[in-house]
């Protein structure tokens, strides 16, 4: 069959061949992959450097997809990390971490939109049980996955979303999908401090996806500025665009209620993000979730791996030359 294929990690996948996948029996089934996402989840395990690695070449990018079997069934599924991956003319889905899409479900929109909204949906799910009224904030709410988060938070109950980003076209969109002030991150550490202080220190919970120095500066900002320093505070690390580390001054732990966790691979069990995929699933092709797309065949990886993409919008790899 012809796929995405790694072979450096330093170099983007070409199109070449690979040998077919082939079920083991059981619960797994030999599907034609329709539509897979380029998420920059899928771009880390191609260039060698997110945390599941194993560091073997050659390799089949790609974390999920959609794909139909022999029968004409429509699923999303998601791959293993032992497995090949999705960017393939075929792949093999495990039924177990798989849902069934309605029949006429438009492929590419899942594939789009599953990823980037599995990780604000699955922690506020899994990870943390949202009080009532609950005040969300989302740093990093001008990327695909957080601009979904905040419209995911408050379909899920939140009473008062704040979405902080750098983009200012981006971030000018977010109160048309649900958020209720926006926090530029532009400017000198200390305006921007204070602009978080002011617009965010009372929320519940924080969907991180930026860490590094925002965050460290966001904490203390949020923290400083808060009324009732006892309330919880749920910081939810998600993603780290602007930076892997932080320093934590220990001060900031004593002085309040902070409570820091991860959401991912490892901090949530394969069954628990598995079982959120339904109800995902169903906002997803309902259209609430929506993620605009840009559908690339197969064969045109290598250009579309690091071809520009307007704001907002996610690479879709597709069958066909």
């Amino acid at each position: 069959m012809h796929a995405a294929v790694v072979h450096a990690f330093d170099a983007p996948p070409r199109y070449d061949t690979f040998e077919t996948p082939r079920p083991r029996g059981g619960h797994e089934v030999l599907v034609d992959v329709l539509a897979a996402g380029l998420h920059p989840r899928v771009r880390s395990g191609a260039d060698g450097s997110h945390y599941t690695s194993a560091g073997d070449l050659p390799l089949i990018p790609g974390i999920d997809a959609v794909g139909c079997t022999a029968e004409g069934e429509l699923l999303y599924f998601v791959a293993p990390d032992t497995a090949p991956g999705t960017m393939a003319e075929q792949a093999v889905a495990d039924r177990r971490r798989a849902v069934v899409l309605p029949a006429g479900t438009d492929p590419v929109a899942v594939a789009a939109a599953m990823n980037p909204g599995m990780s604000s949906w699955v922690a506020l799910r899994r990870r943390v049980t949202l009080p009532t009224d609950a005040r969300v904030l989302v740093l990093g709410a001008t990327g695909n996955a957080g601009r979904l988060a905040v419209r995911i938070a408050r379909r899920l109950g939140a009473s008062h979303v704040v979405a902080a980003g750098r983009d200012p076209e981006r971030l000018a969109l977010l109160p048309g999908l649900g958020a209720d002030v926006t926090v530029p991150l532009l400017g000198g550490p200390d305006e921007v401090a204070e602009r978080l202080g002011r617009g965010a220190a009372d929320a519940d919970v924080v969907l991180d996806y930026l860490w590094g120095p925002v965050t460290e500066l966001a904490l203390r900002a949020v923290l400083t500025a808060r009324s009732d320093r006892t309330r919880p505070l749920a910081w939810i690390q998600l993603g780290s665009v602007a930076g892997t580390d932080i320093t934590l001054p220990s001060a900031l732990l004593r002085a309040a209620d902070l409570r820091i966790m991860g959401s991912g691979q490892g901090s949530v069990s394969a069954t628990g993000i598995i079982a959120e995929l339904p109800s995902l699933a169903a906002h997803i092709t309902a259209g609430d979730l929506a993620v605009a797309t840009v559908p690339v065949p197969l064969s045109k990886v290598e250009d579309a791996w690091h071809a520009p993409v307007a704001p907002g919008h996610r690479v879709v790899l597709t069958p066909g030359a």
